[in-house]
């Protein structure tokens, strides 16, 4: 009797979950936001620890420039803009086996902004947001006059090999410029971002301890980069309307 009761009930359900299942499906795809993906360069100085760096012959400066790859979603509606980003950072420089240097950088953010063309072939918006930036400076000596058996035979000298390694991290404000070509499925434009700290902070070790007489820096960083944005979803939509 249960199940008779239960298949009968079911049976009554099922139309109702027939009919709105289609209108929740179109609703998410109408707001399910577009993946974005770009490439660009930053240029960021650090003059308290290149400053500092400069006192110590075996170690390189750090380079200004990085290559920037960033991954995210882009979302527009009624001409307000909203996006998030992961990004990467890095110098691309640093050779084991030589004097040299690098620095790189992971950070996530968040970017408001408004099109002020109302157009759908064409975007222009301004961008402002906050985001969270954790650097690492590598410092690589020359080795090659070290001995090997020399290595071999002391664990001091072993450590001494090691490239000098220290962190920061800056929580960060956000302003820019995006400028986009757009079409039914898919975009691409160019986006410039200055991005400064609300503080400035000491550097520290690569386990993220505090160092004594560390030097100090703020972020004060350019980025400009190709902006592309998909819309999986554009043609599904298209056929629900």
């Amino acid at each position: 009797m249960k199940n008779t009761l239960y298949v009968f009930l079911l049976t009554l359900c099922l139309p109702g979950f027939a009919q709105d299942a289609p209108k929740q499906h179109h609703m998410n795809m109408e707001d399910f936001p577009d993946m974005s993906r770009a490439a660009g360069a930053s240029f960021q100085k650090f003059d308290g620890l290149n400053s500092r760096i400069a006192n110590f012959p075996q170690y390189k400066e750090l380079r200004n420039a990085t290559g920037v790859l960033q991954l995210g979603w882009f979302k527009e509606k009624n001409q307000f803009i909203s996006q998030f980003n992961i990004m990467g950072g890095s110098s691309m420089s640093g050779e084991r086996d030589k004097r040299s240097s690098t620095i790189r950088y992971l950070g996530v953010a968040a970017d408001l902004g408004y099109d002020v063309i109302p157009s759908k072939k064409v975007a222009l918006y301004p961008l402002i947001g906050i985001g969270y930036q954790k650097y690492q400076a590598r410092f690589f000596r020359d080795n090659s006059g070290v001995d090997f058996n020399t290595v071999l035979g002391s664990t001091t000298v072993q450590n001494s090999l090691k490239p000098l390694q220290l962190t920061n991290g800056f929580l960060n404000y956000r302003a820019g410029l995006g400028i986009a070509a757009t079409s039914e499925k898919c975009s691409i434009g160019i986006q410039a971002v200055y991005t400064g700290s609300f503080k400035d902070r000491a550097w520290r070790s690569n386990d993220d301890q505090t160092l004594s007489n560390a030097p100090v820096d703020g972020l004060s960083q350019i980025y400009a980069g190709l902006v592309f944005t998909c819309r999986p979803f554009a043609m599904m939509r298209k056929g629900k309307m």
